[in-house]
């Protein structure tokens, strides 16, 4: 009798996992990403303790993501025609001395809410940049049948470290303070690089190729004209601008709407973090060959749900719970909708497939950050938060109906 599809798929996965390549690139990003999540717990509570308003927190974000909106097309074009080891090595090296510039202003008592929404700008212009050739990693190492696998294995370590990193945090922030988890997200970086060296090859002629000589421009109005592309484009954007402000201003919700602390803050933190990772995992039982469309467009519209419960919740106790459904909601439509636009656009435009995604993904953080943090000033966290998902739901569900319309139908081709 032959074994259920999800069993082989899991067997197809850990396999994947335990090659040489792969193996180090999933344990050097988990490292990387730990750090990264340590971070995101240790500053915007910091930016709290400087007196920092929801305006300011949300400016922070804003500051993070800004930059994609104008620089991602350029960070894949570079994914596609440039040196990806150099780009990520350079960019992520300079991104690596944000955190240690933290530290050291942490140890000289000079820090100010002003100097951390700079350097989150620092950052999110390094990631804007060098984020599509990180993106492009599993698709470089990874055969195109295994393609879906491979991005469901790197959102398992994503979600992983998500647990993992805000529990380093809790930890260090309760004992030595803020300047542990910025210590740790530096240190992250070190192993992330030097195993993208190893593993990325060097740069080929690809760029000067009949395909590389396109305009960018026009190479994303043909991926952004596609119906069926569009549709898992606006799906996460749709998801970005309204939902993710969930996170964003989660420290808020734990301080003013519960009186919790950072043990607390940490604890909603590591939830969604469990969430995704429960995500993650399903999807790799999950037939590589499925569409994954409909999962994108109903798992976008359980987290703006999940948005709207978390809104109305009146109990401490059950927001970790309401973050594992949020966490696994966010992870099962975006992982869904990424792993369908890497899987239709051609080799040569894959990177800038992957801007619009990150454009799509990051930028609609950063612009929904800012202007949750403004009607939080209004409306109060709770809603606000409300606000977005009423919006995320009735935008979900109009995009989602146009987006089925396509299923079946091939996708144009992008020449």
């Amino acid at each position: 009798m032959p074994k259920p599809v999800s069993d082989n798929a899991l067997r197809q996965s850990l396999a994947l996992l335990f090659t040489r390549r792969f193996g180090t690139f999933w344990f050097a990003s988990l490292l990387a990403n730990i750090g990264t999540w340590a971070q995101q717990v240790a500053q915007p509570w910091l930016m709290l303790s400087l007196g920092a308003s929801s305006v300011l927190l949300g400016l922070d974000s804003f500051a993070l993501g800004a930059p994609a909106l104008l620089l991602t097309f350029v960070g894949g074009a570079l994914a596609d025609r440039a040196d990806r080891r150099s780009v990520i090595a350079i960019f992520q090296s300079i991104q690596m001395l944000c955190p240690v510039l933290i530290v050291a202003l942490l140890l000289a008592h000079a820090i100010h809410p002003w100097v951390v929404i700079g350097l989150s700008c620092v950052v999110g212009v390094t990631d804007a940049l060098s984020m599509p050739s990180f993106q492009t990693i599993v698709s470089t190492i990874v055969d195109r049948d295994k393609l879906a696998t491979g991005l469901s294995l790197n959102a398992t370590q994503f979600n992983l470290s998500r647990i993992l990193g805000p529990a380093v945090a809790g930890v260090l922030m309760a004992s030595v303070g803020a300047i542990g988890a910025f210590s740790v997200s530096a240190a992250s970086y070190l192993p992330f690089i030097l195993v993208a060296l190893w593993i990325l090859p060097r740069a080929t002629s690809q760029g000067t190729e009949a395909h590389g000589q396109e305009s960018a421009l026009v190479a994303l109005r043909q991926i952004g004209g596609d119906p069926a592309l569009r549709g898992a484009l606006l799906t996460v954007l749709v998801t970005s601008l309204l939902c993710s402000p969930l996170v964003t201003f989660c420290p808020l919700l734990v301080t003013q709407v519960f009186h919790g602390n950072v043990s607390h803050f940490s604890l909603a933190m590591g939830a969604f973090g469990v969430g995704g990772l429960l995500a993650a995992t399903s999807l790799l039982a999950i037939d590589p060959q499925r569409d994954r469309r409909p999962l994108a467009s109903w798992f976008a519209l359980a987290f703006a749900v999940v948005v709207a419960a978390t809104a109305l919740n009146p109990w401490g106790w059950a927001l970790p719970l309401l973050f594992v459904l949020g966490g696994l909601a966010m992870t099962i439509g975006n992982v869904s909708a990424n792993t369908y636009l890497q899987s239709v656009a051609p080799v040569h435009m894959r990177g800038r497939s992957i801007s619009l995604y990150m454009l799509a993904m990051r930028g609609g953080m950063s612009v929904g950050s800012l202007l949750t943090g403004i009607s939080v000033g209004a409306l109060g966290v709770r809603g606000a938060l409300l606000v977005n998902a009423s919006l995320a739901i009735a935008l979900q569900l109009i995009v989602g109906r146009a987006w089925a319309r396509q299923r079946g139908v091939p996708c144009a081709e992008i020449a």
